[in-house]
């Protein structure tokens, strides 16, 4: 009778492990609510954030471009990199296209 108890434990434990593993027992945050959210707080950031326009011209870079129009980096390149990829969705600062036009932080308020 100890033997089948303890035989019984083990496929118990078993099938809890497996469980755990395949299904999960914690909550899921869901994914989509978290790339909403995230854009939301873009549209937000997009709305506060002062910007101007221009067209890239050959050997130009976001920086250069930042750099021309205040006379130097105003704040940190990471800041600037963030606020120009929100500014323009689905467009990442090294992979600027020559000819077209952008919207870039303006930083001098």
């Amino acid at each position: 009778m100890k033997r089948l108890s303890l035989f019984l434990i083990a496929i118990f434990l078993c099938y809890i492990i497996y469980y755990d593993i395949k299904v999960g027992t914690l909550p899921v945050v869901s994914i989509t609510n978290i790339e909403a959210s995230k854009q939301d707080e873009k549209i937000v950031q997009k709305t506060t954030i002062p910007y101007y326009e221009m067209k890239i011209k050959q050997g130009e870079t976001v920086l250069s471009i930042i750099e021309k129009y205040h006379g130097g980096l105003p704040t940190s390149i990471e800041k600037i990199i963030n606020d120009f990829e929100t500014l323009n969705d689905n467009v990442k600062a090294e992979s600027i296209i020559i000819g077209k036009t952008y919207r870039f932080p303006d930083y001098s308020e």
